[in-house]
């Protein structure tokens, strides 16, 4: 982005200098690269790199439905963001943070499209770093916090799952930081944030069936353990 990274929003966390990228694993070809992906968004906001190869992930998570989630739905959110903001100079300046944090300063007439993009934006955004370190459990402070917050980590996962599978439709089951420094564990319809009440998300799960149909089909519980067991973590 042409102003400071997103994950600045993290309140100091380590969370995006502890993620590790797939390096051991061959690269395939993305969308992108073979030029069949959505066009490459334009604009203040700019589509990030997966920090590793679309297949990095199998067999939790097909390079297929990686590539395409990336490639042209989160695309299609940073190409839809600079567009509803481009006859306005003051919002382009924005951050992420700073646009849904204060949706009542967006015109109305556009309002829904930043909301349902800008959150589709950071959403992702962060799925991906926190899909980069499999298995790695959150130590220190943050581990503490976990424990006296829901019991112990394998309580918080009995909660995260809870959770996922409890949303009806699409949406997100967000853990997040509150600004009062508590550790909350909600659900979230469509492309809705914390950031949205000013509070910090940590780790996210995509319930969207963009997300796993290709390799789950309508098997949500299968993708949301293969989440939170195998693929997805945060520290």
């Amino acid at each position: 982005m042409k102003r400071r990274s997103f994950f600045q929003i993290l309140l100091g966390s380590s969370i995006a200098s502890r993620f590790l990228p797939f390096s051991a694993v061959a690269a395939e070809p993305s969308l992108a690269q073979q030029g069949l992906s959505t066009p490459p968004p334009t604009g203040p906001f700019t589509l990030p790199p997966l920090p590793y190869a679309p297949n990095a992930l199998e067999p939790y998570i097909d390079a297929e439905t990686m590539t395409l989630h990336h490639d042209k739905h989160h695309a299609a959110y940073v190409n839809n963001l600079n567009k509803a903001i481009a006859p306005y100079p003051d919002l382009q300046k924005k951050s992420l943070e700073e646009l849904l944090g204060n949706l009542d300063a967006v015109p109305a007439e556009i309002r829904t499209t930043v909301r349902n993009n800008a959150g589709g934006h950071s959403n992702h955004s962060i799925l991906w770093k926190t899909l980069s370190n499999p298995g790695k459990k959150p130590e220190g402070k943050l581990a503490k916090q976990i424990d006296d917050t829901f019991g112990s980590y394998e309580k918080w996962k009995e909660e995260m799952t809870k959770c996922a599978m409890g949303i009806f439709g699409s949406g997100w089951a967000w853990f997040g930081r509150s600004k009062d420094g508590k550790l909350f564990i909600e659900p979230f319809p469509n492309q809705d944030s914390p950031l949205l009440t000013g509070r910090t998300p940590i780790y996210g799960i995509d319930v969207w069936e963009h997300a796993y149909y290709l390799k789950h089909q309508n098997r949500r519980a299968d993708y949301v353990e293969s989440c939170i067991e195998s693929v997805g973590s945060f520290s």
